[in-house]
């Protein structure tokens, strides 16, 4: 039966009180929580990408990734017949097994830059250096252009030697394939 309202004499619907809840399911409840928790993760992830959007990235390349383990037991590949290449895959594995360094020559720990890999392993022999400097710029080029006038100032303008020594393997390569 209606009621009727006591201030405005209009009748009211009559009021129906709410069925009891019901217990859910095991499916239903993990429903319910995988609803909810994929919800927190997508909150989550715009938030992340939010409070980190200032911060500079830099792309990582798979080729600089060290992929052997850099043990006293690291072997070097065999040698090249062709002398530049020699030159250039013997500094390539001091830079591997003995450290990378950059302005200076060599460091107090004993890495050698670039340049001082190339001078020790051409045994002082100024045409051959000279040969295998030549190879390693024209790599060096071919990777970045002339933004670098010298093998030098390529080699120090690295925080780390993932990338020149990457290089230095690409010019042993590259003199292997020209027979030099």
């Amino acid at each position: 039966m209606p009621q009727t309202h006591p201030a405005t004499g209009q009748a009211t619907p009559a009021t129906v009180p709410p069925a009891p809840p019901t217990a859910l399911s095991l499916e239903e409840r993990l429903v319910l929580t995988n609803t909810e928790m994929t919800t927190r993760l997508d909150e989550a992830s715009v938030a992340y990408e939010v409070n980190t959007a200032h911060i500079e990235t830099e792309p990582v390349t798979l080729a600089d990734v060290v992929t052997v383990p850099l043990t006293p037991t690291l072997q070097p590949p065999p040698q090249s017949p062709t002398p530049v290449a020699a030159v250039l895959q013997r500094a390539h594995h001091r830079l591997l097994t003995g450290g990378w360094c950059a302005g200076t020559f060599q460091s107090e720990d004993g890495a050698l830059c670039l340049f001082g890999a190339i001078r020790t392993e051409s045994h002082r022999d100024f045409a051959l250096e000279m040969s295998a400097m030549a190879v390693l710029l024209e790599a060096i080029r071919r990777q970045f252009g002339d933004r670098f006038e010298s093998v030098p100032s390529f080699n120090d303008a690295h925080q780390d030697g993932r990338v020149p020594i990457r290089i230095l393997g690409q010019a042993a390569d590259l003199a292997h394939a020209r027979g030099l």
